[in-house]
């Protein structure tokens, strides 16, 4: 994919900046700024998806008759760019890259029509419901049960690090619906329209980073509907791996990974070194940059061919090869980020990160995010599959 300048694409970008520059209110750009996570501040980021639909901006990836804009692949890169040379906070994945995606290729009709325009509108949040306390990248472990009782299941059982949870309104999940023959053979997808029904319990986790993002969801015979199931009972499993499938290999992370590094580079540029000058004169520190530089310049070329449709994302390897890529190199980024702050990234300022709050950071915004980021970052490389279990996915393509 050649993205030039003559190639007639300026005058998309033009109306891409002009709304990019002046659409997003106060709050949602010191959300942009205050982002550590893949999961940007909830309030904000949710008002900022529906600013963004009214433009029919929401969903940049999906298919014009889902509500998608209609975009060209080079359309959708440069708006990718031009959103993350912002700092614009990142919409929330789990409607959007995961989800819905799943629906249009695998629900019925009536859940398309009931779910999508929640997603695509921002009025909806799914919180995912795979990991159990016994079952995170060994997911066919999984015993939370769903017995059929007339028209519903009974749910009992927990989830946990379910993504936003205290937030979410809706709920996609897997459920043990029989003990019979090979642990994946009695797996069911269900999908939950609501996160108050009787005997359900959201509970917050605080992260390493002092953040309530994850949370623990209990169930004691929760009744919900089997029309919230997707596909087959007891074929949950190709139904999992439908939408992992999305989850780890979905969207572009090259311009969001280039921009963490942007930043970086300038603040190197105004922190004294402890040789004189600054740190950006530093030679160690300049390989460094330069490493990383030239791994994501090698991730965005991939990710160009992705998205232009090569053959390459068909591969079964693919999904696994991308989420280790880009998720070992956030973990690097945010290690060089907190090199650079030093110490100035070791107060605990958590009252300071809150959007809105009266509390003034100590040091600059780098300063602020560098150590919350390090942090929540730690766990990139074992969410959505382990990476270890991501390069045994790997190995297995190859085998005759």
């Amino acid at each position: 994919m050649d993205i030039t300048p003559d190639s007639g694409l300026e005058e998309f970008r033009s109306e891409v900046v002009e709304f990019l520059d002046t659409a997003p209110t106060p709050e949602i750009l010191e959300a942009g700024r205050k982002t550590t996570s893949v999961f940007a501040p909830f309030e904000q980021v949710m008002a900022w998806h529906r600013i963004l639909h009214t433009r029919g901006w929401s969903a940049p990836d999906w298919p014009e008759e889902y509500g998608g804009p209609g975009w060209s692949v080079e359309q959708r890169y440069i708006f990718a760019t031009e959103y993350q040379k912002r700092g614009l906070p990142p919409l929330l994945p789990n409607g959007l890259k995961m989800v819905g995606p799943l629906l249009m290729e695998l629900g019925s009709p009536e859940q398309k029509d009931r779910y999508l325009p929640g997603i695509l509108s921002g009025e909806d949040y799914w919180t995912q419901g795979y990991s159990e306390p016994a079952a995170g990248s060994d997911l066919a472990s999984l015993s939370c049960s769903a017995v059929a009782d007339g028209d519903d299941y009974i749910l009992n059982g927990s989830k946990i690090w379910t993504t936003y949870a205290h937030h979410a309104n809706r709920m996609f999940m897997l459920v043990r619906t029989s003990n019979e023959g090979p642990k994946q053979a009695g797996i069911t997808f269900l999908l939950l329209d609501r996160m108050d029904y009787p005997g359900m319990e959201v509970r917050p986790i605080i992260g390493l980073d002092g953040a309530p993002e994850q949370c623990e969801v209990f169930f004691t015979d929760v009744r919900v509907p089997q029309s919230g199931r997707v596909g087959a009972e007891n074929d949950g499993w190709a139904v999992s791996k439908q939408l992992l499938k999305h989850e780890r290999g979905g969207g572009a992370q090259s311009p969001m990974l280039r921009h963490r590094l942007d930043v970086v580079r300038e603040a190197a540029a105004q922190t004294p070194s402890a040789f004189g000058g600054f740190l950006a004169d530093d030679a160690a520190f300049q390989r460094d940059l330069g490493e990383l530089e030239a791994e994501v310049s090698s991730l965005e070329h991939f990710e160009k061919l992705a998205i232009s449709g090569h053959p390459m994302v068909k591969d079964r390897a693919y999904p696994s090869l991308n989420k280790i890529l880009s998720t070992e190199l956030t973990q690097r980024i945010s290690t060089l980020m907190t090199d650079v702050v030093g110490l100035d990234a070791l107060p605990d300022q958590r009252d300071a990160l809150s959007v809105g709050s009266d509390t003034e950071p100590l040091g600059d915004d780098l300063s602020l995010i560098a150590m919350p980021y390090y942090l929540n970052s730690r766990a990139t490389t074992i969410y959505a599959g382990t990476n270890e279990v991501q390069r045994d996915l790997i190995a297995r393509t190859q085998r005759p």
